[in-house]
This record gives structure tokens, sequence and C-alpha cells, in this order.
């Protein structure tokens, strides 16, 4: 017979069910094969799209130093928590939270504002304290009189340094003045300074601007206090957000404003004051030289975080991690949290981010 009519042959009835066998069984190896990914696919480091396996803690990269992932971190707890607190964090949660949700997808984080006041670290630690988040994101550490409030209801509050920022002083781009001492900003949130000519500029009524006192971030230069909202002088005035003083910075000639570094240098309508703690030892807080008003926003200034990180520019503020210490599932995500950001791989994106890292 030849292969011709052989083909014409039907299959017999053994030969079919053989088939059917193959296909279904290939189908079903498909179908494992599919699932084992979808289950394996979180837990695969992703680094600019593409996967690889995280390296175990312990082991040692090219570089011959011990890596640490967000993978390597335990007792990461499976749920959604809440968290919110500083604007200084800003860079952090967009950056450093979305790769710990591709990496650590059982940690869901869930970010609140305040509804009754600004954001900040104050408005944060309330939250905690009444139980409207799980834990927060500081520029300070509790208060005394924030640890009593905690006493009294059962608990502790504990916090973690996880980076360093520094605290950049903004005016209107107009203003004919180019920088100022540590005592001459502290003078002119007390009201000892009203008027730019004061400081040798233009004869020209000084606008400050702050968060509220029960929100802003407090300001500290190494373990001196720069400047405490709580003692600021009536004629301040507060604005809600970061972004709401730089639009009346740019309405105001003569409006000052001070903010997290890496949240107020890359804005394209504000101008930047170098800082000293003497009037011959100022620092800028971009990297020089500045970028153009008619450059930004295809270029923007850049944060000068060599100087915060060697402490050469005078005002910084640290970054910490407040949770409660009660036991609890957020007890754990908030400390879970502060391990992620504290790992090798947490470090390297908060300075990605444009902060400076503990290590």
């Amino acid at each position: 017979m030849t292969n011709e009519r052989r083909r014409g042959v039907p299959l017999s009835k053994d030969a079919v069910q053989i088939v059917r066998g193959l296909v279904v069984g290939e189908l079903i190896t498909i179908i494992i094969i599919g699932g084992l990914w979808l289950w394996l696919r979180p837990r695969l480091q992703i680094d600019n799209g593409t996967f690889s396996k995280p390296i175990s803690q312990g082991t040692t990269s090219t570089s011959g130093r011990s890596d640490s992932t967000f993978q390597t971190i335990t007792n990461v707890p499976i749920g959604s928590f809440k968290h919110g607190g500083s604007t200084a964090w800003a860079s952090i949660r967009a950056l450093v939270d979305a790769q710990i949700q591709n990496v650590r997808p059982e940690l869901q984080l869930s970010y609140v504002d305040p509804t009754n006041s600004s954001p900040g670290s104050g408005s944060g630690i309330q939250m905690l304290l009444d139980g409207k988040l799980d834990f927060v994101e500081s520029s300070r550490p509790p208060s005394a009189a924030e640890q009593e409030i905690a006493r009294q209801r059962g608990f502790q509050l504990a916090s973690r340094q996880v980076a360093v920022d520094g605290i950049a002083i903004a005016v209107n781009p107009s203003l004919q003045v180019s920088s100022l001492t540590v005592e001459q900003l502290q003078q002119i949130y007390s009201g000892k300074i009203t008027n730019w000519k004061q400081l040798g500029g233009p004869d020209l009524a000084i606008t400050a601007f702050s968060q509220r006192p029960e929100s802003a971030d407090t300001v500290i230069s190494g373990d001196k206090q720069i400047l405490n909202p709580q003692t600021f002088a009536s004629n301040i005035q507060y604005v809600y957000s970061p972004t709401e003083a730089v639009r009346r910075l740019n309405q105001i000639p003569g409006g000052i404003y001070y903010a997290a570094a890496r949240t107020i240098v890359p804005q394209c309508r504000v101008k930047l004051l170098g800082i000293g703690l003497n009037s011959t030892n100022l620092v800028s807080p971009y990297i020089q030289p500045p970028v153009s008003q008619n450059q930004c926003p295809q270029q923007r200034n850049q944060v000068n975080t060599e100087a915060i990180n060697d402490v050469s520019y005078p005002i910084i503020t640290k970054l910490y991690v407040i949770s409660k210490q009660n036991n609890s599932q957020q007890q754990q995500a908030g400390e879970a949290y502060t391990n992620l950001l504290l790992t090798d791989q947490g470090q390297q994106l908060i300075e990605e981010a444009g902060l400076v890292p503990m290590r």
C-alpha cells in the first residue's frame, strides 16, 4: 500500500484515544507551568523590567560585599496596612514603596492623608495614636508629649532612622538675596527680622510660610533644634502643603518657605538660598551650577546629597519609621517596613529617590 493511500485510511479507535490523551497531557502540562509561573513571579526580584533571582542573605555579590534584598526579610505580615506622615517621604513612597509592592505583594501599603489637617510628621503621629494609621513615616522622633499620650493608651512608640534629608530654603525667584545664615533664618521665623533690607536686600516685607505646628516637621541640625514651629511668631502664614507654598511664593515677592530638600529643590518656580552657620561658610542645597528657569522642567536642580551626607550643609532632618509597641500585627508591619528600607536594596533605592541613606 502506498503512502498516499495510507493517508486516506481513518484512524482506529485506539489511535484516536492515544491522540486525545497526548493532547490532554500537553494541556495539563501547560496549566501546571503557567500556575507555577504565577506563583513564582512576585517572588522574583524585578530590576528595570527584567527578572532575576534575589541574592540570599549572607551571600556575597560580585563587588565583594554582603547584599540584603527585600526578599531576604522575614516576618513580613500578610494584609493591607495604612501609613502616612511626613511630606519629606514623598519620593520614597513613589519609588521604594512601589518596588516593595512588586517583590513582597503580601504587604499591601495604603497611604492615608489626614482629614482635618495638612500632612506632616505631627499629624501622622497623632493619627497613629488615634488608631487611624498602622505606622508612620516621620521627619522627627516622637516628642515627650506624644510618648506620654501613648503610655496613657497602653503602648509605647518606637522610632528607627532609615535616611537623612536636607532642609532647603526657598524664596520668590525675583528676590535679590542669595543666602542666609542659620541665625538669620531663626530670626525671621521668630519675628525679629521682618524686612529683607535688614539682610541687605530690598525694602520689602518678609512673608514667612510654614506648615501648621500640629502638622509640621521639626527641622534639626545634628542634635540641635534649628526651627521649632511651636515658637514661631504670630505673623507666620500657614500653608497646607509644599505645593501650596510654591504657588504662594511665586505670587508674593517677599515670601520665604522651608521644606525637605527633595521636595523643594526640583521646583521650577522658586529661588533656593545658600545656608551657613556663618556668612563665610555658605552651602547650596542643590548641585552647582543652578538650572535656569527657562531650562526647567526639561532640566531640574538636583539635591546636594554630598553636602548633606558630610554635614557641611547645616540644616538636616532625619527620617524615621514610627510604630506602636503593642505586640500587634500593626507593630509587625511597621517593623517589617523598616527592615525592608534598611536592606542594601532599600538603601540603594532611597539614594535613587534623592535622599541620603544610612549606609
